[in-house]
């Protein structure tokens, strides 16, 4: 009895190119792929989760050729591109947290209170900022929205084919209406901090020149810092519901839903 072998080079191709999308996408992905998580959990997510994608979509993948290197390297590159290209649009999304607790922080006076943002690999960000970003992430998981970013990486092979060519001009355009909605989501996130700015700084402004030999804004610099905690604890409930409904429509753009 002889047992062929002539499907090993084909499987082997095909999961590699799996693993070449998946593997990219969950280096950027949020929640998934962030730079707290260890290197050997994170790849050793990437081959379990490749490997429970193939029986699924290995008839859509190109054929392996053994004696044309050009139909190895093309498929992989464009694997890889377009994990880059979805992997990037979902950190995008994400963004608006940072972006909001930026503007707090600058209206609280606390925009010099900075510490490493685990979320950003270790680049300084404002302390609320890194607060709200991290707050994100654990609602994500608390509401098993991660399992929305799973779906989104396999509905992915029915908008971005691994047969067809990539759409980048496409791909740029959602990558520059993602960043324009993930800022204006973080500054209406804001609003209510940015209002507070404008009316206590513009209060403190008629008070020093009513009272020019007093150092108004150093001694309310106090009352700044109170009364900004105290609206971030009233308000953090409604941002992050609207945080998340952001984030949920978004990934369900990504699965061309």
């Amino acid at each position: 009895m002889t047992i062929g072998l002539d499907w090993l080079p084909q499987t082997a191709f095909a999961y590699i190119l799996i693993f070449a999308r998946v593997g990219t996408m969950l280096m950027l992905m949020p929640a998934i792929g962030e730079g707290m998580i260890p290197a050997r959990i994170r790849l050793a997510f990437a081959l379990m989760f490749s490997l429970v994608l193939y029986p699924l979509i290995a008839e859509t993948l190109p054929q392996y050729d053994a004696g044309n290197l050009f139909s190895v390297i093309v498929p992989l590159g464009h694997e890889i591109a377009v994990g880059f290209i979805l992997g990037g649009i979902a950190r995008l999304i994400v963004s608006a947290a940072q972006t909001a607790g930026s503007v707090i922080a600058y209206q609280a006076g606390l925009s010099l209170a900075q510490n490493a943002d685990p979320t950003q690999n270790g680049i300084q960000g404002a302390l609320i900022g890194s607060f709200l970003s991290f707050l994100g992430l654990t609602l994500i998981f608390a509401t098993d929205m991660h399992y929305l970013i799973l779906s989104a990486i396999y509905d992915s092979y029915s908008v971005f084919s691994p047969t067809t060519p990539l759409m980048l001009e496409d791909a740029m355009t959602v990558a520059l209406d993602t960043t324009a909605q993930a800022f204006a989501i973080g500054v209406q996130m804001s609003a209510p901090f940015i209002v507070f700015g404008l009316v206590f700084y513009l209060g403190l402004g008629l008070l020093a020149r009513l009272m020019p030999q007093v150092q108004v804004f150093f001694v309310a610099m106090p009352a700044n810092i109170s009364i900004g905690i105290l609206l971030m604890a009233l308000l953090l409930t409604m941002m992050m519901g609207w945080y998340l409904t952001h984030v949920e429509s978004h990934f369900m753009m990504l699965r061309g839903g």
